[in-house]
């Protein structure tokens, strides 16, 4: 694609990438046919190769954002399947990330908008703050039908029906591998992870202690910006950011680090990111060591598995379970059906797509996937919060196509997908650690049922 910045414009670092970005765009309209708004609205501007073209127009003439430009930049989920997709590599991730900050700074939404945004950007990214918020939504839950904004009633409706205890395994202090340590790694707990759900921390500390690793809970660490990040606001998210990096380089620069663990696939790619986000800042060095240790929990226990000493490969069930004695007996279910659904930010974000479905299998479950399973299921951080009607559509036709696979258990590597689906699929949907944890000695998932026959009872979206 033909650009025409003036040298004084690419003077500036976002609008020196943006313009790489941009020439690498072919037109080639490959990227519609994977992109869910396009799928789901039929708009050529819902579309990444329309969002190009008003984003090019935007950059280019230095305007001001118009309402046009900001409904359809608004309307785009960043599940970055047209990333997986475009034969030339365009990065519209950073692309769209840069047109989110110029329409934050130049554009003045409207009252009840701009409220919103500052309340999640004040509220998601605090454990506290949100745990509190979600008991006032679970009292207000009845009377969601009542409220006139559909935003306001799909905040309502994401209470879930229990809010988990908090979990003191999310303090910062240190886990000591089970048996001889093979690796020192950083977990990062999140924020609203550690509010909807701490079955999930939990899991993967008892896994990965089980399989030799010392797991540190960083002091000060905490969200990772994504949420923020996404809604343009970049100094908040930088300032969330640079806590991370901070609390990781120190331990880092202390005891060492082999890896930060990330259990939550949308904080992994954005963590993966710090390196980019921080590249023209005071702390671009530290970020981009942090970014080069961050892995996905898959990738970790991916690594640990084919760590064997040089001897020859251990039986799988014995490599989850990370010893060398005989295979570990499974539990009573070992046998269920499990619907695997890939998370966007998994898949197209960091690319990882066979390691989650390997370990499954390898630790006994059957293993199906739902039907296109490279589009996206609608939550998208706060798109579900800001998009209610859009995510809804994508929401219905993601859980119809997982429960047309029949599956006991639905597994998912990103805590927005699985309350997202967990909603209103009517199956018992965890984390895909939670599955590797009880398969190799832990507890049932909690979320599980006493006997899980009964979810396929439930009726199913049609």
């Amino acid at each position: 694609m033909q650009t025409n910045f003036t040298a004084e414009q690419l003077e500036s670092p976002e609008i020196q990438r943006s313009n790489e970005i941009l020439r690498a765009c072919v037109h080639c309209g490959f990227c519609t046919a994977t992109c869910p708004t396009y799928q789901v609205l039929g708009d050529e501007l819902d579309s990444p190769r329309g969002r190009i073209y008003l984003i090019k127009d935007m950059l280019e003439n230095d305007r001001d954002p118009d309402a046009k430009t900001v409904k359809h930049i608004d309307r785009c989920l960043s599940c970055l399947a047209c990333m997986t997709t475009c034969p030339s590599g365009v990065h519209y991730m950073h692309l769209v990330d840069h047109a989110r900050d110029y329409i934050e700074q130049r554009y003045k939404r409207p009252f009840s908008d701009r409220a919103l945004r500052w309340i999640l950007a004040r509220i998601l990214p605090y454990p506290t703050r949100f745990r509190l918020a979600l008991l006032g939504a679970k009292i207000g839950r009845p009377f969601a039908r009542l409220m006139p904004d559909a935003r306001l009633r799909a905040m309502l409706e994401m209470a879930p029906k229990r809010i988990p205890p908090v979990s003191r395994n999310d303090d910062p202090q240190s886990f000591a591998a089970t048996g001889p340590r093979r690796k020192r790694v950083a977990l990062m707990t999140g924020c609203a992870q550690r509010a909807l759900n701490t079955d999930i921390n939990d899991a993967t500390i008892r896994l990965l202690t089980r399989l030799g690793c010392e797991v540190v809970v960083a002091e000060g660490a905490g969200c990772c910006g994504a949420l923020t990040h996404h809604m343009g606001k970049t100094s908040e998210s930088h300032a969330t950011a640079a806590k991370n990096i901070k609390a990781w380089c120190a331990e880092m620069d202390g005891d060492g680090l082999d890896a930060i663990v990330i259990n939550t696939s949308g904080c992994g790619t954005t963590v993966k990111d710090y390196g980019h986000m921080f590249r023209n800042e005071p702390l671009a060095q530290d970020a981009a060591r942090v970014s080069a240790i961050a892995r996905d929990v898959s990738e970790v226990l991916i690594d640990l598995r084919g760590e064997n000493d040089g001897s020859a490969p251990r039986p799988a069930r014995d490599a989850i379970a990370g010893t060398d004695a005989q295979p570990v007996t499974m539990p009573a279910h070992s046998g269920l059906v499990v619907a695997y659904h890939a998370a966007c930010s998994l898949q197209h974000g960091q690319q990882i797509k066979t390691f989650p479905k390997d370990l499954l299998k390898q630790a006994g479950f059957t293993v199906v996937e739902p039907a296109d399973p490279h589009l996206c299921c609608g939550s998208a951080g706060t798109y579900n919060l800001m998009q209610p009607e859009i995510s809804k559509q994508l929401k219905d036709r993601k859980i119809k196509t997982l429960q047309d696979r029949n599956p006991d258990i639905i597994a998912a590597g990103n805590i927005g997908c699985m309350m997202q689906i967990g909603s209103a699929a009517g199956i018992p949907v965890v984390h895909t650690v939670e599955l590797l944890d009880w398969a190799s000695g832990g507890p049932k998932p909690p979320a599980l049922s006493a006997n899980l026959t009964e979810a396929r009872e439930i009726p199913r979206l049609r």
